[in-house]
């Protein structure tokens, strides 16, 4: 599967776009550029062009959907894109150890699956605004 077009909107929507490198968090480890953007290889003085951060993107949310692609799992469209929202934002790796994957491998019950990305909505340790609309974009967008 590939994410939709209106998903694709929606998470550039909740990425923005910078074209200077920088922490959304003093904790973070590398630098962000872009649409979220996230690597080693950027540092403090990178800057790129809105070209070069929509080349980007697509390299990542095309590596988003092959692992996500990858497990197999029964989704429709919507559940789909919200998982890779979900990935795209925090990373596969997270997902992969998370209670919300358990939770859908194991056919929970939609409103249990909901809660799960919830509780997902803190950066650095603090409850942000923005992680709290995205869970809940990507739980109602899920549940459809």
């Amino acid at each position: 599967m590939k994410v939709s077009n209106k998903s694709i909107t929606k998470i550039k929507e909740f990425e923005g776009v910078r074209l200077r490198a920088y922490k959304a968090v003093p904790s973070e480890k590398y630098f962000t550029i872009g649409y979220g953007h996230y690597s080693k290889d950027i540092n403090i003085n990178t800057t790129i062009t809105i070209e070069k951060a929509d080349e980007y993107f697509l390299k990542d949310i095309s590596n988003v959907e092959r692992q996500v692609n990858s497990l197999g799992l029964s989704l429709n469209q919507n559940q789909f894109d919200a998982i890779c929202d979900f990935c795209f934002n925090i990373g596969f790796a997270k997902f992969q150890t998370s209670t919300l994957l358990k939770k859908i491998k194991e056919n929970a019950p939609i409103i249990d699956i909901q809660r799960e990305f919830l509780k997902w909505n803190k950066s650095g340790g603090k409850v942000l605004l923005g992680l709290i609309k995205r869970r809940v974009w990507e739980s109602n967008l899920f549940a459809q």
